[in-house]
């Protein structure tokens, strides 16, 4: 029998899966700072053909990430929920700590190769 929250991991791991593409991050990032746009805007924006910005939405779109407002003869595509944009930067900044803790592992690890060279380099 399935757990209930099973259902929930799903959909978290799809929506993830599609945020997994770094021109789906950009898109919903530069959505949440400069609002609906049309996708001839993005493609201009993103300097990609129009048909590979569509795509993008669409799969953003099928896990409720985008939302397609028609106004008139436009369509206008706008976060279906701005808070997506705090999640991904919770998790960018997940990702400098680690980054920093590497860095400072690397260094470290830089320091001792080094010391035990010039222990060596000074032995007769």
């Amino acid at each position: 029998m399935p757990r209930p929250t099973d259902g929930i991991y799903a959909l978290q791991a799809s929506l993830l899966k599609t945020l997994a593409s770094p021109r789906r991050l950009e898109l919903v990032h530069y959505l949440g700072e400069a609002g609906p746009l049309e996708v001839r805007k993005l493609a201009d924006y993103f300097d990609m053909p129009q048909p590979a910005i569509s795509q993008h939405l669409a799969a953003l779109r099928g896990v409720g990430i985008v939302e397609a407002v028609r106004d008139g003869r436009e369509v206008r595509y706008q976060l279906a929920d701005p808070e997506i944009v705090a999640a991904c930067g919770l998790m960018r900044q997940v990702l400098i700590r680690r980054i920093a803790r590497l860095g400072d592992l690397a260094a470290s690890y830089e320091s001792h190769v080094q010391a035990e060279q010039e222990a060596i380099a000074a032995r007769p």
